[in-house]
């Protein structure tokens, strides 16, 4: 099945189908009624992936959670368990089955679904545990990458910087370079593969050896990508740690945003009552989907934050007149023409209520005097002043009891913008951190450094400012309202990993060799050979594709940032984007915080 590039985006749709058609062989192997129990980690990608409508079709009735004690009762012949391979899940399956009442009639038939793969660890366990046997079908889905947008794939493994980078556990790496053989078998070989970093090297490896052991994969489907660049986060350790400055990055920082949804505080969205002042105002918080199917997200949702309002009040300006229309319409045609438009106005207009309501809500913390303080700090350490002593900011924000998680990555921004801290500086914030917020962080801080967020100072020099000046990271005069850089996203800071793949589409990377060797990991190019009459002639004005993948995680801020790149006039490259997981500051030094639990006597 080959897949066409469509209106200069790929087309990713072939994917999501070749997903849903691996999930429909599985349901029709479980003849009869279903009831599905989630572990509750994938409802989110599985519902990118397939809607309840699909699983309906297949005779599916009931869905629960995964939880210990009996399975709810469900008058179904099949029950089937959707889990990652994780032991701690086991453990509950194992519950489950063995509180089946086996008296009862008709028996219910037991099946086990691990995502992405099967583990034989899980197994053997459920084997020691008696009730391997119980399952008739175990199979695995290889939920590898899911499409989040119309150029965006993401694994969603929540763990997979600290896998790699603290426990040197490659699983996730094989499940991304297994992705993009399933990536290459459905849009073609990438005939170039760029890579920065260990664990780039370590997937490009898996990707030459997999297409060695599998001679059948090489496939006579033209190729929609020209280069494959595959970056390791720990390469750019400094982008996730600032405060993201675009409209989604905002309300990723803010609010997250999980599976393409987000959760809002419900009081900015209760419908306006004439004169019964609130009374019952919404509890639950508003669920919102967030990708490019709505038209004005996709228009604002890469913009910095401040040139959001003008596009909102110009929005609203031609909404009302569209509305206003009607009183024109004077003739059948006319005012059938204008009902006919109805629907999408009305959509057009919610849509426009809603972003109006959510950008108020990020306006409130915008302005406040905390945030801006921190994004000073955020700012003059990216731009290099002061970043060798002991911050005020930072220690005043500790004495008054500041969320940890702002201390950590205020902290860490300052290591990695210093190389690395000088020994007595680090101790200080080690110790104020410690006697503040409780001796249990002390682990959270030796992952930290494990991970070369915040360590001492190993080499004496520093070299930031080397690599800050080579790559152009801090840009003084930057343009929020019509950006002509990529730097627009943090108001001053290009992302370093988006900058390297500017800098890999032109002039090269051997303009930069000096700085690639400071920064971690090998950096390397390979090509895969096409079979004859699959290269690429390219026409004339026809732009390069290529796919980046982050190891380890990306922010909203580097993605509306490649897609300023993609959309560069004289660009000539468009990018699609790929990561392990979709982050932020908070969730990813979260993945890395662990706490001493007191010993349970």
């Amino acid at each position: 099945m080959a897949a066409h590039l469509s209106s200069g985006r790929v087309n990713l749709t072939a994917l999501r189908e070749a997903g849903r058609r691996e999930l429909r062989e599985f349901l029709d192997k479980c003849a009869g009624s279903k009831a599905i129990v989630w572990d509750e980690y994938l409802t989110g990608p599985f519902g990118l992936i397939a809607q309840y409508s699909l699983l309906k079709e297949h005779e599916v009735e009931k869905m629960f959670t995964l939880k210990p004690g009996r399975l709810p009762p469900a008058d179904v012949k099949n029950i089937i368990f959707f889990v990652r391979p994780k032991l701690e899940l086991m453990d509950i399956i194992t519950d489950n089955v063995l509180r089946e009442d086996r008296g009862r009639s008709p028996q219910r038939d037991f099946h086990i679904l691990f995502v992405p793969r099967r583990s034989l660890l899980c197994e053997q366990w459920l084997k020691e545990q008696g009730v391997l046997g119980s399952f008739i079908h175990r199979e695995q889905y290889s939920l590898d990458l899911i499409p989040f947008d119309g150029d965006l794939l993401s694994m969603e493994s929540e763990s997979a910087f600290k896998e790699c980078y603290l426990e040197s556990d490659q699983t996730s790496l094989y499940h991304a370079a297994k992705g993009l053989m399933t990536l290459q078998a459905l849009y073609g070989t990438i005939p170039q593969i760029f890579g920065k970093g260990e664990c780039a090297r370590h997937v490009a490896n898996m990707m030459i050896r997999m297409k060695r052991e599998f001679p059948g994969s090489q496939n006579s489907i033209f190729p929609v990508f020209d280069t494959l660049l595959l970056l390791d986060r720990n390469v750019d350790l400094l982008t996730p740690l600032a405060t993201q400055l675009t409209y989604e990055g905002l309300i990723d920082e803010i609010y997250g945003i999980q599976n393409t949804y987000v959760k809002l505080p419900p009081e900015k969205f209760a419908p306006k009552k004439q004169g019964e002042g609130g009374k019952d105002l919404p509890t639950e918080p508003k669920k919102l989907q967030l990708n490019s199917a709505e038209e004005l997200y996709a228009e604002i949702r890469d913009k910095n934050f401040n040139a959001v309002g003008s596009v909102l009040s110009k929005k609203a300006k031609i909404i009302s007149a569209a509305f206003e229309e009607r009183h024109h319409a004077k003739t059948v045609g006319e005012i059938k023409q204008f009902v006919s438009q109805l629907p999408h106005m009305q959509a057009a207009r919610s849509s426009l209520a809603n972003h109006t309501s959510i950008a108020e809500l990020i306006k409130d913390i915008t302005t406040s005097e905390d945030f801006f303080d921190n994004l000073t700090v955020e700012q003059e350490f990216m731009s290099g002043i002061d970043t060798d002593k002991v911050n005020n900011y930072i220690e005043d924000c500790i004495a008054q009891k500041h969320p940890l998680i702002k201390i950590l990555r205020l902290v860490c921004l300052q290591s990695v913008c210093n190389s690395g801290l000088k020994q007595k500086v680090l101790d200080h914030y080690k110790r104020e951190i410690l006697q503040t917020y409780g001796y249990e962080h002390i682990l959270t801080l030796n992952n930290l450094e494990k991970a070369g967020l915040l360590k001492p100072q190993t080499s004496g020099r520093n070299n930031y400012p080397t690599i800050r000046k080579t790559l152009r990271l801090w840009m003084d005069d930057v343009n929020e309202q019509n950006p002509n850089d990529i730097s627009y996203v943090y108001s001053g800071y290009a992302p370093l990993s988006v900058r390297l793949a500017q800098l890999l589409a032109r002039p090269g990377w051997r303009s930069i060799e000096e700085v690639l060797k400071m920064l971690p990991g090998p950096h390397f190019e390979e090509r895969q050979q096409l079979p004859t009459g699959l290269q690429k002639k390219r026409q004339h004005g026809e732009n390069r594709v290529t796919l980046v993948f982050f190891l380890g995680g990306v922010t909203y801020a580097e993605i509306a940032a490649l897609r300023f790149l993609s959309q560069m006039e004289d660009g000539g490259t468009e990018y699609v984007i790929a990561t392990t997981k979709l982050i932020n500051g908070t969730s990813w030094i979260k993945s890395l915080m662990d706490k001493l639990e007191p010993a349970p006597f």
